[in-house]
């Protein structure tokens, strides 16, 4: 049964969605995780919201891309830097790959979502596709 699913055994036998396959990021033949990019920016306290996608990159493949809504009373107090700084602790503690180190983050006021209102990646990836 094909589900579009990333997912692994744990050593307790429970099956452990990770991703969708559509979302995984293929950073120089290394599979990253869109969802542990986005968890790992969302525990930082300045973090409203997140969302992570792929972008073409010519010597990596892909790297990731990460669009960062800031809680409004923290905006203007945290940069993409801040946050570039806080993904790379994370790797350090191994938290998240890394491959992640080529992060691209933009600070957006929003995120795109669908009618139903879930994130919209879709119309992020078409958004690089028109640029």
């Amino acid at each position: 049964m094909h589900t579009g699913d990333v997912a692994y055994i744990d050593h307790e036998g429970y099956v452990r969605i990770t991703d969708r396959i559509k979302d995984v990021i293929k950073i120089g033949g290394e599979w990253i995780s869109s969802l542990e990019l986005e968890n790992a920016l969302s525990l930082h306290g300045a973090v409203q919201e997140t969302a992570v996608v792929a972008r073409a990159d010519a010597r990596w493949g892909e790297h990731p891309y990460a669009e960062v809504v800031i809680r409004p009373e923290m905006r203007g107090t945290v940069t993409a830097k801040d946050l570039a700084v806080f993904l790379h602790r994370a790797i350090d503690k191994g938290a998240i790959h890394k491959r992640a180190i080529l992060t691209e983050i933009h600070l957006v006021d929003h995120l795109p979502r669908t009618t139903v209102g879930k994130l919209d990646k879709k119309a992020m990836r078409k958004h690089f596709d028109a640029v």
